[in-house]
């Protein structure tokens, strides 16, 4: 017979991310897949495949319009 676990954890999670944020994540993967989506710098970015990447280029968008975005996770190498 499996055992259950405790359902000491509550159902009501503060959300990670706010509306802002999805909403900004959303229009970066639709123009990704328009295909109008740069990275990097004025003209010298191309043009952005991947579909992480434009997640992430979302999310920074949302960031610097000060949406509710957690922090960026830095490696803690050398």
């Amino acid at each position: 017979m499996p055992q259950h676990r405790s359902t000491s954890r509550s159902k009501s999670r503060t959300r990670k991310y706010g509306k802002a944020a999805g909403k900004r994540v959303k229009s970066a993967l639709h123009r990704r897949k328009k295909g109008t989506l740069k990275s990097g710098r004025g003209g010298k970015g191309g043009t952005v495949k991947s579909r992480k990447q434009a997640i992430a280029i979302g999310l920074s968008e949302a960031r610097k319009k000060g949406a509710k975005v957690p922090r960026k996770k830095t490696s803690s190498g050398s």
